[in-house]
C-alpha cells in the first residue's frame, strides 16, 4: 500500500490513522530499507516563498531539488551546502526532493567551508508519529529559541517525524572557480596538503583526494580567485608542483556524486573520521578504491562484497555507513549512552514506533 498525501493536513491524517509501520520516502532516489506501508511526500511540492533580498527560500518537502536550484540560479543564488545526487551511485531513478536532502542531511564538498545542510536550515514543519503538526525556526535568519528541532530533524532519516516544509538561508552564487591540483601524493601527504590549504587564509571550498590527484577548490570573484589560487599554489610548493585548472565544475561534480564508483562492482561505505586518522585507516581497509573528501574527514570506500568495514576500523574513532550493499546494518550501531538518548527522543516524537521502524536501529 502506498500513501501519497498532497498537503500537510492529509499527511497528518495518514500518520494518525496508521495501524502499523510506515516507510517514509521522498521520490525514491535513495533506498529506505525498512518494513511498512510506503508514505511518499513527493506530491507535497512547490516553493511557497522566495525572497532573494532576504536570502531565504521556503518549500514543501516533495519539491524537486532541481526546481529549487533553478529558482535560485535565476536570481544568482545557491544552496550553500552542495547536496550530492545519489542516483548514479545507487542505480535509482526519480528526482531528489528537498525533504529527502534534509532528512538525510545531505552535504557535498562545500561542507568544509559552508557547513552541512543542517547549518543552512532555518525552519522546519513536520508531522510526528502521533499525527501532530510541529514547527520550529522560521522564515528569516535568527536565533532559534527553545528546543532546536530544526537541527534535530536534519539527519533523522524520518524516524522522528515526516518533514512537510523547510526554510533555508541561501547564498550568492559564485562568479568563477579554480582548482589547484597536486599529483602523485601519498594518502598521508595528501591529507597534510589539504590541511595546509584549509588552514590558510585563501578560503578553500573543496579539498579532495582520489589517490591520483589532490584537488583544492577556490571560488569567488575572478580577480580574487586568480590571486588566491596562485598564492595557494605557492603555499603548497613543499608538496610538489601544482597546476591550476580554470574549469573544474566537472571534477567537483564527480567528487560530490562519487562518480568513480557508479559502475564499479563492490560495496560502498561512507566513513567519517578525524582527517589525521584517515591514511592509517585506509591503509588497513583493503579497499578496491577510495575517495577522500572534506580534507580527509570523509572517506568513500569501494570494498569487496561482504567486507566488514566496521571491524577493520579497529581502534580508529569514527563511524561507517553502508551506502550500497547488504549483509550489515546500514548505520553504525550506537554506543549505549547515545542509544539511550536516541530511544528517549524516539519515545517523545514517535511513541508508537511506526516511522521508518528499524532503519537506524
Amino acid at each position: 500500500m502506498t500513501l501519497k498525501p498532497s498537503d500537510e493536513k492529509q499527511l497528518s491524517e495518514a500518520i494518525a490513522a496508521a495501524k502499523g509501520p510506515l516507510r517514509i520516502v521522498g521520490n525514491g532516489t535513495r533506498d529506505v530499507l525498512c518494513d511498512g506501508d510506503m508514505l511518499s511526500t513527493a506530491a507535497m511540492s512547490g516553493i511557497s516563498l522566495y525572497d532573494p533580498g532576504a536570502l531565504t527560500i521556503v518549500a514543501a518537502a516533495g519539491t524537486p531539488l532541481a526546481e529549487i536550484e533553478a529558482a535560485l540560479k535565476a536570481q544568482g543564488q545557491r544552496l550553500p551546502f552542495e547536496p550530492m545526487d545519489h542516483r548514479g551511485l545507487l542505480g535509482t531513478t526519480g528526482a531528489p526532493t528537498i525533504g529527502g536532502v534534509v532528512a538525510a542531511n545531505i552535504s557535498g564538498p562545500r561542507r568544509v567551508q559552508a557547513g552541512a545542510c543542517r547549518d543552512s536550515l532555518i525552519g522546519v514543519r513536520f508531522v510526528d508519529g502521533r499525527g501532530e503538526v510541529l514547527k520550529n525556526g522560521g522564515r528569516v535568519m535568527k536565533n532559534v529559541t527553545g528546543y532546536d528541532l530544526v537541527k534535530l530533524m536534519a539527519g533523522a532519516h524520518g524516524t522522528l517525524g515526516v518533514i512537510s516544509e523547510v526554510a533555508f538561508k541561501v547564498l550568492p552564487d559564485v562568479e568563477t572557480s579554480a582548482c589547484v591540483v597536486l599529483h602523485g601524493l601519498s594518502d598521508g601527504g595528501a591529507v597534510a596538503a589539504m590541511a595546509a590549504a584549509l588552514g590558510s587564509s585563501f578560503e578553500v571550498s573543496g579539498a579532495a583526494h582520489d589517490r591520483t590527484r589532490t584537488m583544492l577548490r577556490i571560488e569567488g570573484f575572478s580577480a580574487s580567485v586568480a590571486y588566491r589560487a596562485e598564492r595557494l599554489q605557492g603555499l603548497l610548493a613543499e608538496f610538489g608542483e601544482a597546476e591550476i585548472l580554470q574549469d573544474s565544475v566537472k571534477i567537483w561534480r564527480e567528487v560530490r556524486d562519487v562518480a568513480p564508483f557508479h559502475e564499479a562492482v563492490g560495496d560502498v561505505w561512507r566513513i567519517s573520521v578525524k582527517p589525521s586518522d584517515a591514511p592509517q585507516l585506509v591503509a588497513g581497509l583493503g579497499a578496491n578504491a577510495v575517495l577522500f573528501d572534506w580534507g580527509g574527514g570523509l572517506i568513500w570506500a569501494l570494498m569487496p562484497l561482504g567486507a566488514d568495514v566496521r571491524a577493520k576500523m579497529g581502534t580508529v574513532c569514527g563511524h561507517a555507513t553502508l551506502v550500497r550493499g547488504t549483509g550489515f546494518a546500514r548505520f553504525q550501531p550506537e554506543s549505549e549512552p547515545l542509544a539511550t538518548i536516541s530511544a528517549g527522543l524516539r519515545a517523545q516524537f514517535d511513541p508508537r514506533y511506526i516511522l521508518n521502524t528499524g532503519l537506524m536501529g
